[in-house]
Protein backbone atom coordinates (compact mmCIF):
# COMPACT_ATOMS: atom_id res chain seq x y z
CA UNK A 1 0.00 0.00 0.00
CA UNK A 2 1.22 3.37 -1.18
CA UNK A 3 0.80 6.47 0.85
CA UNK A 4 1.85 10.58 -0.02
CA UNK A 5 2.52 12.77 2.98
CA UNK A 6 3.57 16.54 2.78
CA UNK A 7 6.90 17.78 4.24
CA UNK A 8 6.91 21.14 5.89
CA UNK A 9 10.61 20.57 6.18
CA UNK A 10 11.36 19.89 2.94
CA UNK A 11 8.36 21.58 0.99
CA UNK A 12 7.32 17.92 -1.17
CA UNK A 13 5.49 15.10 -1.14
CA UNK A 14 7.24 12.04 0.22
CA UNK A 15 6.23 8.65 -0.78
CA UNK A 16 5.85 5.82 1.76
CA UNK A 17 4.97 1.77 1.77
CA UNK A 18 2.80 1.19 4.24
CA UNK A 19 3.20 -3.33 4.47
CA UNK A 20 -0.36 -4.30 5.17
CA UNK A 21 -0.50 -6.21 8.12
CA UNK A 22 -4.22 -8.10 9.61
CA UNK A 23 -5.74 -10.40 7.68
CA UNK A 24 -4.34 -9.41 3.95
CA UNK A 25 -1.14 -9.82 5.41
CA UNK A 26 -1.60 -13.20 6.93
CA UNK A 27 -3.14 -14.25 3.32
CA UNK A 28 -0.26 -12.86 1.80
CA UNK A 29 1.71 -15.17 4.15
CA UNK A 30 -0.47 -17.90 3.03
CA UNK A 31 0.13 -18.02 -0.01
CA UNK A 32 4.00 -18.02 0.04
CA UNK A 33 3.63 -20.59 2.19
CA UNK A 34 1.21 -22.78 -0.12
CA UNK A 35 4.14 -22.42 -3.19
CA UNK A 36 6.83 -22.62 -1.28
CA UNK A 37 5.48 -26.32 0.98
CA UNK A 38 4.59 -27.00 -3.07
CA UNK A 39 8.21 -26.63 -4.29
CA UNK A 40 9.36 -28.69 -1.05
CA UNK A 41 6.77 -31.40 -1.85
CA UNK A 42 7.71 -31.75 -5.68
CA UNK A 43 11.43 -31.83 -4.45
CA UNK A 44 10.81 -34.50 -2.20
CA UNK A 45 8.90 -36.81 -4.43
CA UNK A 46 11.42 -36.24 -7.02
CA UNK A 47 14.59 -37.35 -4.73
CA UNK A 48 12.24 -40.10 -3.48
CA UNK A 49 12.55 -41.83 -6.77
CA UNK A 50 15.99 -41.29 -7.03
CA UNK A 51 16.84 -42.60 -3.63
CA UNK A 52 14.48 -45.67 -4.86
CA UNK A 53 16.27 -45.97 -7.98
CA UNK A 54 19.94 -45.37 -6.43
CA UNK A 55 19.21 -47.74 -3.19
CA UNK A 56 15.56 -50.22 -3.66
CA UNK A 57 15.30 -50.22 0.00
CA UNK A 58 12.54 -48.55 2.01
CA UNK A 59 14.88 -47.95 5.23
CA UNK A 60 17.02 -45.51 3.14
CA UNK A 61 13.31 -43.62 2.64
CA UNK A 62 12.26 -43.33 6.25
CA UNK A 63 15.60 -42.21 7.25
CA UNK A 64 15.14 -39.22 5.59
CA UNK A 65 11.98 -38.81 7.88
CA UNK A 66 13.83 -39.71 10.72
CA UNK A 67 16.69 -37.50 10.31
CA UNK A 68 14.07 -34.60 9.62
CA UNK A 69 12.59 -35.29 12.55
CA UNK A 70 15.01 -35.62 15.34
CA UNK A 71 16.24 -32.07 15.13
CA UNK A 72 12.96 -30.50 15.46
CA UNK A 73 12.56 -32.90 18.51
CA UNK A 74 15.46 -31.58 19.81
CA UNK A 75 15.16 -27.63 19.36
CA UNK A 76 11.45 -27.25 19.68
CA UNK A 77 11.90 -26.28 23.32
CA UNK A 78 14.48 -23.95 22.78
CA UNK A 79 12.96 -22.89 19.35
CA UNK A 80 9.74 -21.76 21.28
CA UNK A 81 11.65 -20.02 24.38
CA UNK A 82 13.28 -18.10 22.08
CA UNK A 83 10.23 -17.29 19.04
CA UNK A 84 8.59 -15.94 21.91
CA UNK A 85 12.05 -13.62 22.34
CA UNK A 86 12.52 -12.53 18.71
CA UNK A 87 10.37 -10.91 16.49
CA UNK A 88 8.38 -13.42 14.61
CA UNK A 89 8.68 -12.10 10.98
CA UNK A 90 12.46 -12.24 11.06
CA UNK A 91 12.39 -15.77 12.78
CA UNK A 92 10.54 -17.32 9.59
CA UNK A 93 12.52 -14.96 7.23
CA UNK A 94 15.91 -16.18 8.27
CA UNK A 95 14.35 -20.01 8.87
CA UNK A 96 12.85 -19.97 5.09
CA UNK A 97 16.41 -18.82 3.87
CA UNK A 98 18.02 -20.97 5.67
CA UNK A 99 16.37 -23.99 4.65
CA UNK A 100 15.78 -22.98 1.05
CA UNK A 101 20.02 -23.46 1.18
CA UNK A 102 19.08 -27.39 1.49
CA UNK A 103 17.72 -27.50 -2.20
CA UNK A 104 20.33 -25.26 -3.20
CA UNK A 105 23.12 -27.65 -2.17
CA UNK A 106 21.25 -30.88 -3.51
CA UNK A 107 21.03 -29.02 -6.73
CA UNK A 108 24.60 -27.90 -6.73
CA UNK A 109 26.01 -31.70 -5.61
CA UNK A 110 24.06 -33.30 -8.15
CA UNK A 111 24.77 -31.07 -10.96
CA UNK A 112 28.41 -32.09 -10.21
CA UNK A 113 27.37 -35.55 -10.11
CA UNK A 114 28.39 -35.78 -6.31
CA UNK A 115 24.88 -36.31 -4.55
CA UNK A 116 24.86 -38.99 -2.29
CA UNK A 117 22.17 -40.35 0.21
CA UNK A 118 23.87 -39.70 3.27
CA UNK A 119 23.69 -35.77 1.83
CA UNK A 120 19.99 -36.15 1.90
CA UNK A 121 19.75 -37.29 5.20
CA UNK A 122 22.09 -33.83 6.62
CA UNK A 123 19.81 -31.76 4.18
CA UNK A 124 16.55 -33.30 6.06
CA UNK A 125 18.20 -32.34 9.45
CA UNK A 126 18.83 -29.05 7.91
CA UNK A 127 15.47 -28.39 6.86
CA UNK A 128 13.91 -29.95 10.49
CA UNK A 129 15.66 -28.03 12.44
CA UNK A 130 14.66 -24.73 10.79
CA UNK A 131 11.35 -25.96 10.78
CA UNK A 132 10.80 -26.16 14.24
CA UNK A 133 10.97 -22.29 14.35
CA UNK A 134 9.50 -21.54 11.40
CA UNK A 135 6.62 -23.44 12.14
CA UNK A 136 6.12 -22.15 16.17
CA UNK A 137 6.31 -18.27 14.53
CA UNK A 138 4.02 -19.00 12.00
CA UNK A 139 1.27 -20.68 14.62
CA UNK A 140 2.10 -17.22 17.45
CA UNK A 141 1.69 -15.22 14.42
CA UNK A 142 -1.52 -15.64 13.53
CA UNK A 143 -2.55 -14.53 17.09
CA UNK A 144 -0.74 -11.24 16.29
CA UNK A 145 -2.93 -10.92 12.42
CA UNK A 146 -6.45 -11.99 13.42
CA UNK A 147 -9.27 -11.97 15.19
CA UNK A 148 -9.88 -14.75 17.38
CA UNK A 149 -13.11 -15.86 15.20
CA UNK A 150 -10.59 -16.36 12.43
CA UNK A 151 -8.36 -18.70 14.17
CA UNK A 152 -10.06 -21.98 13.11
CA UNK A 153 -10.39 -20.71 9.62
CA UNK A 154 -6.46 -19.80 9.24
CA UNK A 155 -5.83 -23.35 10.73
CA UNK A 156 -7.63 -24.68 7.90
CA UNK A 157 -6.50 -23.01 5.77
CA UNK A 158 -3.00 -24.36 6.48
CA UNK A 159 -4.17 -27.80 6.65
CA UNK A 160 -5.69 -27.30 3.09
CA UNK A 161 -2.50 -26.01 1.80
CA UNK A 162 -0.84 -29.30 2.72
CA UNK A 163 -3.17 -31.53 1.89
CA UNK A 164 -3.43 -30.14 -1.57
CA UNK A 165 0.31 -30.12 -2.31
CA UNK A 166 -0.06 -34.12 -1.41
CA UNK A 167 -1.93 -34.61 -4.35
CA UNK A 168 -0.57 -31.66 -6.98
CA UNK A 169 2.90 -32.12 -5.86
CA UNK A 170 3.37 -35.52 -7.18
CA UNK A 171 1.61 -35.25 -10.69
CA UNK A 172 3.80 -31.87 -11.18
CA UNK A 173 6.73 -33.69 -10.42
CA UNK A 174 5.68 -36.62 -12.40
CA UNK A 175 4.87 -34.67 -15.29
CA UNK A 176 8.41 -32.38 -14.97
CA UNK A 177 10.78 -35.32 -14.18
CA UNK A 178 10.82 -36.11 -18.09
CA UNK A 179 10.59 -32.69 -19.39
CA UNK A 180 13.48 -30.83 -16.77
CA UNK A 181 14.95 -34.01 -15.03
CA UNK A 182 15.32 -33.58 -10.90
CA UNK A 183 17.61 -30.73 -11.33
CA UNK A 184 14.64 -28.11 -12.83
CA UNK A 185 12.55 -30.14 -9.76
CA UNK A 186 15.10 -28.51 -7.57
CA UNK A 187 15.95 -25.36 -8.60
CA UNK A 188 11.72 -25.00 -8.77
CA UNK A 189 12.28 -25.81 -4.75
CA UNK A 190 14.72 -23.23 -4.61
CA UNK A 191 12.41 -20.12 -6.32
CA UNK A 192 9.37 -21.05 -4.03
CA UNK A 193 11.44 -20.29 -0.54
CA UNK A 194 12.77 -17.31 -2.07
CA UNK A 195 8.91 -16.36 -3.12
CA UNK A 196 8.21 -16.86 0.75
CA UNK A 197 10.37 -14.71 2.07
CA UNK A 198 9.67 -12.09 -0.22
CA UNK A 199 5.88 -12.61 1.19
CA UNK A 200 7.12 -11.80 4.66
CA UNK A 201 9.39 -9.06 3.31
CA UNK A 202 5.91 -7.49 1.89
CA UNK A 203 3.74 -7.55 5.48
CA UNK A 204 3.78 -6.25 8.91
CA UNK A 205 3.97 -8.63 11.92
CA UNK A 206 2.97 -6.83 15.74
CA UNK A 207 4.84 -8.30 18.11
CA UNK A 208 2.89 -9.00 21.42
CA UNK A 209 3.51 -6.66 24.07
CA UNK A 210 6.31 -7.69 26.55
CA UNK A 211 4.80 -9.45 29.95
CA UNK A 212 4.11 -7.70 32.65
CA UNK A 213 3.95 -10.33 34.98
CA UNK A 214 7.13 -12.24 34.08
CA UNK A 215 10.54 -11.36 34.66
CA UNK A 216 13.20 -11.97 32.29
CA UNK A 217 14.81 -15.88 32.87
CA UNK A 218 17.63 -17.72 31.67
CA UNK A 219 17.41 -19.88 28.15
CA UNK A 220 17.06 -22.94 29.79
CA UNK A 221 14.41 -22.08 32.23
CA UNK A 222 12.56 -20.27 29.61
CA UNK A 223 12.60 -23.81 27.24
CA UNK A 224 10.92 -25.88 30.03
CA UNK A 225 8.61 -23.10 30.89
CA UNK A 226 5.87 -24.60 28.69
CA UNK A 227 5.70 -27.14 30.63
CA UNK A 228 5.07 -25.60 34.05
CA UNK A 229 2.51 -23.14 32.00
CA UNK A 230 0.35 -26.27 30.30
CA UNK A 231 0.36 -28.01 34.00
CA UNK A 232 -1.12 -25.37 36.21
CA UNK A 233 -3.95 -25.14 33.62
CA UNK A 234 -6.13 -28.24 33.66
CA UNK A 235 -7.91 -27.80 30.68
CA UNK A 236 -4.70 -27.46 28.85
CA UNK A 237 -3.06 -30.37 29.98
CA UNK A 238 -6.33 -32.48 29.09
CA UNK A 239 -5.97 -31.77 25.73
CA UNK A 240 -2.38 -31.86 25.71
CA UNK A 241 -3.02 -35.93 26.96
CA UNK A 242 -5.69 -36.36 24.82
CA UNK A 243 -3.26 -35.43 21.83
CA UNK A 244 -1.02 -37.40 22.82
CA UNK A 245 -3.05 -40.26 22.97
CA UNK A 246 -4.14 -39.70 19.34
CA UNK A 247 -1.30 -39.26 17.96
CA UNK A 248 0.61 -42.18 19.08
CA UNK A 249 -2.62 -44.47 18.41
CA UNK A 250 -2.63 -43.02 15.04
CA UNK A 251 1.24 -43.52 14.91
CA UNK A 252 1.06 -46.76 15.40
CA UNK A 253 -2.08 -47.92 12.65
CA UNK A 254 -1.91 -45.28 10.14
CA UNK A 255 1.44 -46.67 8.44
CA UNK A 256 0.28 -49.51 8.26
CA UNK A 257 -2.12 -48.64 5.33
CA UNK A 258 0.13 -48.99 2.37
CA UNK A 259 1.26 -52.43 3.37
CA UNK A 260 -1.92 -53.88 4.58
CA UNK A 261 -3.13 -52.40 1.04
CA UNK A 262 -0.64 -54.20 -1.01
CA UNK A 263 -0.71 -57.79 0.96
CA UNK A 264 -4.43 -57.65 0.53
CA UNK A 265 -4.83 -57.11 -3.19
CA UNK A 266 -1.20 -58.49 -4.33
CA UNK A 267 0.65 -56.21 -4.50
CA UNK A 268 -1.69 -53.88 -6.59
CA UNK A 269 -0.50 -50.34 -7.33
CA UNK A 270 -3.01 -49.13 -8.73
CA UNK A 271 -5.17 -49.79 -5.31
CA UNK A 272 -2.93 -48.25 -2.78
CA UNK A 273 -2.85 -45.21 -5.28
CA UNK A 274 -6.20 -44.55 -5.36
CA UNK A 275 -6.77 -45.07 -1.68
CA UNK A 276 -3.74 -42.63 -0.99
CA UNK A 277 -5.49 -40.18 -3.49
CA UNK A 278 -8.64 -40.58 -1.11
CA UNK A 279 -6.66 -39.90 1.78
CA UNK A 280 -5.65 -36.60 0.01
CA UNK A 281 -8.80 -35.83 -1.03
CA UNK A 282 -10.36 -36.09 2.16
CA UNK A 283 -7.95 -33.76 3.90
CA UNK A 284 -8.46 -31.13 1.15
CA UNK A 285 -12.32 -31.07 1.21
CA UNK A 286 -11.92 -30.90 5.18
CA UNK A 287 -9.30 -28.10 4.71
CA UNK A 288 -12.20 -26.08 2.60
CA UNK A 289 -14.78 -27.28 5.48
CA UNK A 290 -13.49 -25.68 8.23
CA UNK A 291 -11.68 -22.51 6.05
CA UNK A 292 -15.37 -21.70 5.10
CA UNK A 293 -17.39 -22.72 8.10
CA UNK A 294 -14.69 -21.45 10.99
CA UNK A 295 -15.90 -24.81 13.05
CA UNK A 296 -18.82 -24.74 15.86
CA UNK A 297 -19.44 -22.60 18.75
CA UNK A 298 -18.22 -24.67 21.20
CA UNK A 299 -15.08 -26.10 19.45
CA UNK A 300 -14.22 -28.65 21.86
CA UNK A 301 -17.26 -31.05 20.56
CA UNK A 302 -15.64 -30.38 17.06
CA UNK A 303 -12.09 -32.06 18.26
CA UNK A 304 -14.07 -34.43 20.80
CA UNK A 305 -16.30 -36.03 18.23
CA UNK A 306 -13.87 -35.64 15.73
CA UNK A 307 -11.46 -37.74 16.97
CA UNK A 308 -14.39 -40.75 17.48
CA UNK A 309 -15.45 -40.42 13.87
CA UNK A 310 -11.76 -40.32 12.58
CA UNK A 311 -11.38 -43.69 14.55
CA UNK A 312 -14.61 -45.18 13.58
CA UNK A 313 -15.68 -44.27 10.16
CA UNK A 314 -11.45 -43.63 9.10
CA UNK A 315 -9.13 -46.15 10.93
CA UNK A 316 -11.90 -49.09 11.81
CA UNK A 317 -13.06 -49.38 8.75
CA UNK A 318 -9.95 -49.58 6.96
CA UNK A 319 -9.16 -52.71 8.64
CA UNK A 320 -12.74 -54.18 8.72
CA UNK A 321 -12.78 -53.49 5.21
CA UNK A 322 -12.21 -56.21 2.70
CA UNK A 323 -12.59 -54.10 -0.98
CA UNK A 324 -11.57 -51.40 -2.42
CA UNK A 325 -14.62 -49.13 -2.53
CA UNK A 326 -14.64 -49.74 1.16
CA UNK A 327 -11.04 -48.63 1.77
CA UNK A 328 -11.46 -45.50 -0.82
CA UNK A 329 -14.54 -44.87 1.60
CA UNK A 330 -12.79 -45.29 5.01
CA UNK A 331 -9.44 -43.48 3.69
CA UNK A 332 -11.66 -40.48 3.08
CA UNK A 333 -13.16 -40.20 6.49
CA UNK A 334 -9.73 -40.97 8.18
CA UNK A 335 -8.52 -37.69 6.77
CA UNK A 336 -11.56 -35.12 6.62
CA UNK A 337 -12.11 -34.57 9.72
CA UNK A 338 -8.40 -33.82 10.56
CA UNK A 339 -8.43 -30.29 9.48
CA UNK A 340 -11.08 -29.42 11.91
CA UNK A 341 -9.83 -31.35 14.78
CA UNK A 342 -6.61 -29.22 14.38
CA UNK A 343 -8.14 -25.86 13.11
CA UNK A 344 -10.57 -25.76 16.16
CA UNK A 345 -7.89 -27.33 19.08
CA UNK A 346 -5.36 -24.26 17.87
CA UNK A 347 -8.06 -21.80 18.25
CA UNK A 348 -8.92 -22.84 21.69
CA UNK A 349 -5.02 -22.89 22.39
CA UNK A 350 -4.42 -19.18 20.70
CA UNK A 351 -7.57 -17.78 22.13
CA UNK A 352 -6.62 -18.95 26.01
CA UNK A 353 -2.54 -18.57 26.10
CA UNK A 354 -1.09 -15.48 26.05
CA UNK A 355 0.82 -14.10 23.15
CA UNK A 356 3.84 -13.60 24.96
CA UNK A 357 4.18 -16.73 25.47
CA UNK A 358 2.99 -18.97 22.67
CA UNK A 359 6.01 -20.35 21.58
CA UNK A 360 6.80 -21.99 24.79
CA UNK A 361 4.05 -23.31 25.23
CA UNK A 362 3.31 -24.17 21.46
CA UNK A 363 6.64 -25.81 21.96
CA UNK A 364 5.97 -27.85 25.01
CA UNK A 365 2.71 -28.89 23.59
CA UNK A 366 3.95 -30.12 20.51
CA UNK A 367 6.96 -32.20 22.01
CA UNK A 368 4.38 -34.24 24.26
CA UNK A 369 2.50 -35.04 20.98
CA UNK A 370 5.58 -35.85 18.73
CA UNK A 371 7.21 -37.68 20.90
CA UNK A 372 5.13 -40.84 21.12
CA UNK A 373 5.47 -41.24 16.98
CA UNK A 374 8.10 -42.53 15.99
CA UNK A 375 7.90 -45.21 19.01
CA UNK A 376 4.20 -46.31 17.60
CA UNK A 377 5.71 -46.22 14.06
CA UNK A 378 8.38 -48.51 15.43
CA UNK A 379 6.35 -50.68 17.52
CA UNK A 380 3.37 -50.88 14.47
CA UNK A 381 6.10 -52.65 12.59
CA UNK A 382 6.96 -55.02 15.18
CA UNK A 383 3.82 -56.43 16.44
CA UNK A 384 2.79 -56.01 12.26
CA UNK A 385 5.74 -58.71 11.25
CA UNK A 386 6.46 -60.77 14.57
CA UNK A 387 2.93 -61.26 16.19
CA UNK A 388 0.07 -60.04 14.51
CA UNK A 389 0.69 -61.52 10.93
CA UNK A 390 2.01 -64.73 11.84
CA UNK A 391 -1.28 -64.85 14.42
CA UNK A 392 -3.66 -64.24 11.59
CA UNK A 393 -2.56 -66.93 9.19
CA UNK A 394 -4.91 -69.80 8.67
CA UNK A 395 -4.30 -71.94 11.81
CA UNK A 396 -2.34 -69.10 13.52
CA UNK A 397 -3.65 -68.53 17.30
CA UNK A 398 -5.52 -65.58 16.70
CA UNK A 399 -7.43 -66.57 13.40
CA UNK A 400 -9.77 -68.38 14.83
CA UNK A 401 -10.81 -65.71 17.78
CA UNK A 402 -10.83 -62.54 15.33
CA UNK A 403 -11.28 -64.30 11.98
CA UNK A 404 -14.76 -63.25 11.35
CA UNK A 405 -13.71 -60.00 12.26
CA UNK A 406 -10.45 -59.13 10.40
CA UNK A 407 -10.21 -61.95 8.16
CA UNK A 408 -7.23 -64.34 7.62
CA UNK A 409 -3.97 -64.52 5.50
CA UNK A 410 -1.91 -61.97 4.15
CA UNK A 411 -2.57 -58.25 5.76
CA UNK A 412 -5.06 -59.69 8.23
CA UNK A 413 -2.71 -58.89 11.65
CA UNK A 414 -2.45 -55.38 9.80
CA UNK A 415 -5.79 -55.14 9.55
CA UNK A 416 -7.15 -56.15 13.52
CA UNK A 417 -4.32 -53.83 14.45
CA UNK A 418 -6.16 -51.34 12.48
CA UNK A 419 -9.04 -52.00 13.79
CA UNK A 420 -8.19 -51.51 17.11
CA UNK A 421 -6.48 -48.07 16.51
CA UNK A 422 -10.10 -47.33 15.43
CA UNK A 423 -11.64 -47.85 18.49
CA UNK A 424 -9.11 -46.82 20.76
CA UNK A 425 -9.07 -43.59 18.89
CA UNK A 426 -12.27 -43.20 19.76
CA UNK A 427 -12.29 -43.61 22.94
CA UNK A 428 -9.86 -41.29 23.61
CA UNK A 429 -12.40 -38.80 22.71
CA UNK A 430 -15.27 -40.01 24.14
CA UNK A 431 -13.06 -39.99 27.12
CA UNK A 432 -12.85 -36.12 26.94
CA UNK A 433 -16.00 -35.70 28.01
CA UNK A 434 -15.73 -37.68 31.22
CA UNK A 435 -13.60 -34.49 32.76
CA UNK A 436 -15.07 -31.68 33.31
CA UNK A 437 -11.66 -29.85 33.00
CA UNK A 438 -11.40 -31.11 29.23
CA UNK A 439 -15.88 -31.02 28.12
CA UNK A 440 -15.89 -27.16 30.11
CA UNK A 441 -12.42 -25.77 28.75
CA UNK A 442 -13.63 -22.73 27.13
CA UNK A 443 -15.95 -21.91 29.85
CA UNK A 444 -13.40 -22.02 32.71
CA UNK A 445 -10.61 -21.09 31.21
CA UNK A 446 -10.42 -17.31 30.10
CA UNK A 447 -9.28 -16.31 27.21
CA UNK A 448 -5.98 -14.49 27.22
CA UNK A 449 -7.20 -11.24 26.41
CA UNK A 450 -9.64 -11.23 29.44
CA UNK A 451 -7.44 -12.59 32.06
CA UNK A 452 -4.19 -12.23 33.89
CA UNK A 453 -1.75 -14.37 33.03
CA UNK A 454 -1.06 -16.81 36.25
CA UNK A 455 2.81 -16.93 37.35
CA UNK A 456 4.21 -20.12 36.76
Amino acid sequence: MVSAKFSCSTGDWQWQTARPVGTVAFVVIWLGQVVSILGTSMSRFALMIWVWERTGEATALVLIGVFSSIPSLLLSLVAGALVDRWDRRRVMMVSDAAAGLSPLAILILYSAAGLQVWHLYVAAAVTGAFGAFQNLAYATAITMLLPKSQYARASGMISLAQYASHIAAPVLAGSLLGIIGIQGILLIDVITFIVAVGALLAVRIPQPPPSKTEAPRELWKDSVYGFRYIAARPGLLGLTLIGFAFSMVEALGYPLIPPMILARTGNDALALGTVQSALGLGGVIGGVLISVWGGPKRRIHAILIGLMLTGLLGDALMGLGRSLPVWVTAAFFLEVFIPTIIGTSQSIWQSKVAPEVQGRVFAARGLVSSVAEPISMALAGLLADHLLEPAMMPGGSLAPVFGGLAGMGAGAGMALLMVFCGVTSALVGLAGYAFSAVREVENTLPDHDTSVMVKV
